[in-house]
């Protein structure tokens, strides 16, 4: 049966991301609020709780993953980012984007895109996340809480836990979240292109 655990969204407990942090590192499955809408996330290096989000979300192992990462100096540890990125992501980050880079030698082979290399990074806008990240020290591999059937995340805690109290091991209800997706920007070949707009404004690029 998974934990359901209250947390104030503007004032996060400690006491409950500390808790939240010690399963994920232990290999559970987390259910948190984003800026955008709740994911499933689990311990970047537990190939087992992978194929646990694939099994809940009904997804192969080559669906895109992305890294949820708590500023700039853990997305330059895993993709491939020059100055001009940077400044680009400086003015944008937190917020609700996904970024897609080649990635580095640190990114597990398995989370990268099989044919481009590449990886997905975001900077979420949200307390929660952020001292959850905080508390675990490194980026949590995550997808969108989309269920079976469904073509949206979702974005009720309690309706999360009905769904999943047997399948994930914690529910971090953090509030109704925006259930917008996220723009995604492709930088791999050097020069940033929108593939996916979603809520975060696509003219902060400057483009």
């Amino acid at each position: 049966m998974s934990q359901l655990v209250r947390i104030h969204p503007d004032n996060p407990q400690l006491r409950l991301i500390k808790q939240a942090a010690e399963i994920i590192r232990k290999g559970g499955i987390a259910a948190y609020p984003t800026d955008s809408a709740y994911a499933l996330g689990c311990h970047i290096g537990n190939k087992k709780a992978q194929d646990k989000i694939c099994a809940i979300r009904k997804i192969d192992k080559n669906h895109k993953f992305t890294l949820m990462c708590a500023d700039l100096s853990d997305i330059s540890l895993y993709a491939k980012m020059d100055n001009k990125a940077f400044k680009i992501l400086k003015n944008l980050t937190p917020g609700p984007y996904t970024f897609i880079f080649a990635a580095t030698r640190d990114v597990p082979r398995r989370l990268q895109n099989p044919k481009r290399k590449t990886i997905g990074i975001r900077v979420p806008d949200n307390n929660i996340v952020q001292e959850l990240l905080a508390e675990l020290g490194e980026p949590i591999m995550s997808v969108s809480l989309i269920m079976p059937g469904n073509t949206t995340a979702l974005n009720n805690p309690d309706e999360i836990y009905a769904k999943l109290k047997d399948k994930a091991d914690i529910i971090v209800a953090g509030g109704d979240c925006a259930n917008q997706p996220t723009t995604v920007v492709h930088f791999e070949s050097g020069v940033p292109e929108v593939t996916r707009f979603g809520q975060g404004d696509p003219a902060r690029l400057s483009l």
